[in-house]
């Protein structure tokens, strides 16, 4: 059985994401003793891009970087609280939900992942919506999608739809 490092309620992350557009969207999700819970942050890439345009070369609509500072403090709270890095998350935008080369170069730069265990998500956000999300992990040599994902993510997708519409 499949089981998603992903809270029951998706509503901050998506919404994040989509409050990004038309930039990606970023955060992270917390794993502790309360369970899982979403934390996003702030995508840097732009600015890092105007001090440094040779390094970071793109921009916040096809790339993210979380804010060092931002990071570090995320980590020394969850480490306080007895939590830990379960899933980092982004958005595509326009562009459908896989995991990129630049993803890849970015979570395993010297071929060995960044952060051992942790999943990836990737979520498409089409036209400022929500519409999609695949999960990666380590697997061998290289990220992969887990296996069996795609259908309990298709379902939290239809739920979250299904709520917006009632909502809104």
């Amino acid at each position: 059985m499949v089981t998603l490092p992903l809270p029951d309620d998706w509503g901050p992350m998506l919404r994040d994401v989509e409050r990004a557009h038309p930039n990606e969207g970023c955060g992270v999700i917390l794993k502790g003793p309360s369970g899982l819970r979403i934390h996003p942050m702030r995508n840097v890439y732009d600015e890092l891009r105007a001090s440094d345009p040779r390094r970071f070369s793109r921009s916040a609509r096809t790339a993210y970087h979380f804010s060092p500072k931002e990071w570090l403090q995320v980590n020394l709270a969850a480490e306080a609280a007895g939590e830990e890095v379960a899933c980092v998350y982004h958005s595509h935008v326009d562009v459908g939900s896989y995991f990129s080369d630049e993803d890849a170069a970015m979570a395993a730069p010297e071929g060995e992942p960044l952060l051992p265990g942790v999943q990836y998500l990737v979520l498409a956000v089409n036209s400022g919506k929500a519409q999609g999300a695949r999960l990666f992990g380590w697997k061998g040599t290289c990220f992969r999608e887990v296996e069996g994902s795609g259908t309990l993510l298709a379902k939290h997708f239809s739920q979250w739809g299904s709520s917006r519409r009632r909502s809104g």
